[in-house]
């Protein structure tokens, strides 16, 4: 896989975190993986504020894995942000998280998830579903143009 292709992994869980990880390294997806563990370092990750600042928010990764449990700021708030600005609402936003629930599911694209996936408790599984969000998000999938200014 191309390994130009950032994903950023946005997940407070250090158990998650090492999982995910291991998973992509299993999975032989070579990409770049940067990881925030809070919905505040993520929005200054993506917009090149707080401890970011001077990275080109021009310069998106190609996914964002969001969970929707953080601190500081939700996922769900994190989402609708994104969306909010003309220079991240093309960024495909896949939610990766624990909750099962209709109304998360639903939350989540209501305020434009791409996707939403559960995270499977089995170690296998989740390296399968890490594998295939992989070969879906950074080989298959046609990547949006970018935003005008």
């Amino acid at each position: 896989m191309e390994a130009t292709k950032r994903i950023l992994l946005i997940e407070d869980n250090p158990s998650d975190i090492d999982l995910t990880k291991r998973a992509f390294l299993k999975a032989r997806i070579a990409n770049e993986l940067v990881v925030v563990e809070d919905g505040e370092e993520a929005l200054d990750y993506l917009f090149g504020t707080g401890g970011h600042v001077g990275r080109d928010p021009a310069d998106l990764p190609a996914v964002a894995l969001l969970d929707l449990k953080l601190p500081k700021v939700g996922g769900l708030e994190v989402l609708k942000r994104i969306r909010a600005d003309v220079r991240t609402r093309r960024l495909p936003v896949v939610i990766l998280t624990t909750s099962r629930e209709e109304s998360d599911i639903a939350a989540g694209y209501d305020r434009g998830a791409n996707s939403y996936v559960p995270k499977p408790v089995d170690f296998v599984d989740f390296q399968q579903a890490i594998e295939q969000l992989g070969l879906y998000w950074l080989l298959l999938n046609e990547a949006p143009p970018r935003m005008s200014r």
